[in-house]
């Protein structure tokens, strides 16, 4: 091992490029316990995503344990497991195999040829029944001598390992100490290619993978830990000493962004449709950015050459797909450019605009796919980009769900800092078509999408539920984040709104929801609300208009302001609302659902109801007139007709309950009671048992059903339809 792992810098303030979190009195905690040790130093390199990116990379440490088919001590690897992120990895995410049995199978080897039978025998090496599935990067740990070793994929290293020089920059950067192996597939091979490597060089410190990472490696983890560190703040200082000395950034700025409101008002126009573009085969979910480094990367002279590129990394690559779309749209009409803000607005003028590129992108994949594959190859996947960058204001990226196409940007972003950092040194190159293919239809990973759960219902749908800080709301929002849909919270009680946040962020995680202060009565905040939801997800597909109140009284206590404040709320909000989310469903051209939680008030009359009860039959006959309407767009307008429903909900809060229980000549504790028993099926009706007819609506079951009503009221005859 080079000499200098012993005078390593040990001081988070002296690494300007990398993140140094190593903390002592935490290691001294595990001290003993290397799995633990592993597991701690993987989350601190995971968390750098200047080290490594979500999911990408592996660690390994190698343990003398007992052996419970000998009872003598015997050699076993922890590595990171199949499919794992080491940034959030558990000591369960972690696979436990017999070394000596890794590398025995050197004996039944049969060649690079047959590489991918290979993959079954790690099944007989494993030590720990209960750990991981052992991923394809295991033998590349195996072979290598030394306890503890990082597998990292770290812009800086590979935008040298992606240099057309990278070999002769990477031996007289490190004078010697790091070792170079060529592109190659991960995979047994590349493992014996390693010891191979580290066998002509036994003094090196580590090895660089040719367009594809770094492996370095230490006694213990925290020499590991540190000397991954100092590689890759080499790298970086490297890159940053070069970076626009002898030529611009990307060849220079070719236009300038737009400012970021503007940014943010064009995605949001243009989200929707690309979102109906990506979505012809499944539909997708998206995620906007205008990172300062996509913008100085989408702007630049160099964009349509380096573009159509693509990637080297393998983790990039699988992630980003073949390339990106890079649209032919203006981002500024003041630049002269054929597209302006008025084209945005029209759809179809947009539409047609934009159809033809996807069109070519498309042809371009199928012909990559035709050209490359083999006679085994899966079949062609999806054909429609996953990255599309706009030139002047940022990158989209779509997946099937929001944590993925979040990934991909930030893969995207990882390309962008290799594509930075190898032109700054030398020449780009990225993965060849062929090499690219053999990756992305690799048999093993079509093994790996097979073997994913099955797609909730919901998945791909984006829903925003009005009033859903609470009660009926919130059930609803629940039950379809459950079922695998996106939601946008929106409620106008901001205290509620932001417990509701918390309680989503706890239980479902950030990438799940968007939550926004929204009062129906304000256009604005409307719009607003619509607005962070294109942003964040790409576009809606599902409206659930929840958001009421209550007044009960007699006709002669009503005053004009409480007549106008229910039309307002529940028949002018529900109508603007839904004018918003038919804008956003029409521009993505997929259909969609409007919902709309009504009462069983209206159809049943009731003493002290005047107000509330035509406001809710308003709603009601509103909703059979856009289902009309909207039929044509495939748009179903449906309506869950509760009753009773007291639990969570902010409407009894406000003196509805007092009115009703004066209307009924009872009090207020006696209400749950009064109304469970005039229901045919004696039940109280709870927040959940809404959620669950909305669910039906939009499972997928009723596909060919709008204008209908549902009542979900224990069963009041007078509130029958029919």
């Amino acid at each position: 091992m080079d000499t200098n792992l012993k005078t390593h810098r040990k001081k988070a303030n002296e690494y300007k490029h990398v993140s140094y979190l190593w903390d002592p009195a935490k290691a001294a905690e595990l001290e003993g316990d290397e799995v633990a040790l592993l597991v701690y130093r993987s989350n601190l390199l995971g968390a750098d995503l200047r080290l490594t990116n979500y999911g990408g990379g592996n660690t390994s440490c190698k343990v003398m344990a007992l052996d419970p088919t000998t009872g003598k001590e015997t050699e076993v690897m922890w590595v990171k497991g199949s499919g794992g992120d080491i940034g959030t990895m558990k000591r369960s995410g972690l696979a436990a195999l017999y070394v000596d049995c890794l590398r025995g199978l050197k004996n039944v080897y049969r060649g690079i040829e047959h590489e991918d039978e290979m993959v079954e025998l790690f099944n007989h090496c494993i030590y720990d029944l209960n750990s991981k599935a052992p991923s394809i990067d295991t033998p590349l740990h195996a072979f290598l001598p030394f306890k503890h070793i990082d597998h990292l994929h770290p812009d800086a290293a590979i935008a040298i390992a992606a240099a057309k020089d990278g070999k002769k920059i990477t031996e007289e950067l490190f004078n010697g100490s790091i070792g170079w192996v060529e592109w190659q597939r991960p995979g047994f091979d590349l493992g014996l290619k390693l010891k191979e490597c580290l066998d002509e060089n036994p003094a090196i410190r580590g090895i660089m993978l040719g367009s594809h990472g770094l492996f370095t490696w230490g006694d213990t983890s925290y020499e590991c830990y540190v000397n991954t560190l100092e590689v890759v703040e080499r790298c970086a200082d490297y890159l940053e000493e070069n970076t626009g000395k002898t030529k611009p950034i990307f060849g220079g700025e070719k236009r300038e962004s737009l400012p970021k409101e503007e940014r943010l008002r064009k995605a949001a126009a243009l989200a929707p449709v690309l979102r109906g573009f990506c979505s012809s085969q499944t539909k997708m979910i998206g995620h906007f950015t205008d990172d300062e480094r996509v913008l100085e990367f989408i702007n630049s002279n160099d964009l349509d050459r380096l573009a159509p590129m693509g990637t080297s990394c393998p983790d990039h690559f699988l992630r980003t797909k073949i390339s990106p779309l890079v649209l032919n749209l203006s981002a500024n009409a003041r630049l002269n450019e054929p597209f302006g803000q008025e084209e945005i607005n029209d759809i179809s003028v947009l539409k047609k605009k934009i159809e033809p590129q996807f069109q070519e992108y498309r042809k371009m994949y199928a012909d990559y796919y035709n050209t490359c594959k083999h006679e085994n190859s899966p079949g062609m996947r999806d054909a429609n980009p996953v990255v599309i960058l706009y030139p002047g204001v940022g990158m989209f990226t779509f997946a099937k769900n929001k944590q993925t196409a979040r990934v991909a940007a930030e893969f995207y972003i990882n390309a962008i800092n290799v594509m930075r950092g190898a032109e700054a040194i030398s020449e780009y190159t990225s993965l060849p078509r062929q090499e690219a293919f053999d990756i992305e239809y690799w048999l093993l990973e079509e093994a790996k999408l097979q073997r994913m759960p099955k797609a909730k219902s919901l998945s791909g749908r984006i829903a925003l539920i009005t009033g859903s800080a609470g009660g009926i709301g919130k059930a609803i929002a629940k039950k379809f984040a459950d079922e695998g849909a996106c939601i946008v919270l929106s409620d106008n009680n901001k205290e509620r709104l932001n417990q509701t946040k918390e309680e989503f962020k706890n239980q479902y995680g950030s990438d799940v929801f968007v939550a926004d202060l929204l009062d129906v009565t304000a256009v604005n905040t409307i719009e607003k609300t619509f607005h962070s939801a294109v942003l964040a997800f790409g576009g809606v597909d599902i409206i659930v208009n929840n958001a009421g109140l209550s007044i009960s009284k007699s006709i002669e206590e009503h005053t004009e302001n409480d007549w106008d404040l229910l039309y307002d709320v529940l028949v002018k909000g529900q109508f603007f609302v839904t004018q918003k989310g038919v804008e956003i469903m029409r521009k993505q051209g997929l259909g969609g659902d409007v919902l709309n939680i009504v009462s069983k008030n209206a159809l049943v009359s009731g003493p002290n109801n005047a107000a509330y009860g035509a406001a809710k039959a308003a709603q009601l006959h509103m909703s059979r007139l856009n289902a009309a309407e909207l039929g044509k767009d495939e748009i179903r307008v449906n309506v869950v007709n509760p009753d009773a429903v007291i639990s969570g909900s902010n409407i009894w809060s406000n003196g509805w309950a007092e009115g009703r229980a004066k209307a009924y000549g009872i009090s207020v504790e006696e209400l749950p009671s009064y109304y469970a028993k005039r229901t045919l099926l004696n039940q109280t009706i709870l927040p959940e048992d809404i959620a669950n007819a909305c669910f039906v609506f939009v499972s997928g079951l009723l596909n060919k059903s709008t204008g209908n009503v549902l009542n979900v009221d224990g069963g009041v005859a007078a509130a029958f339809v029919r």
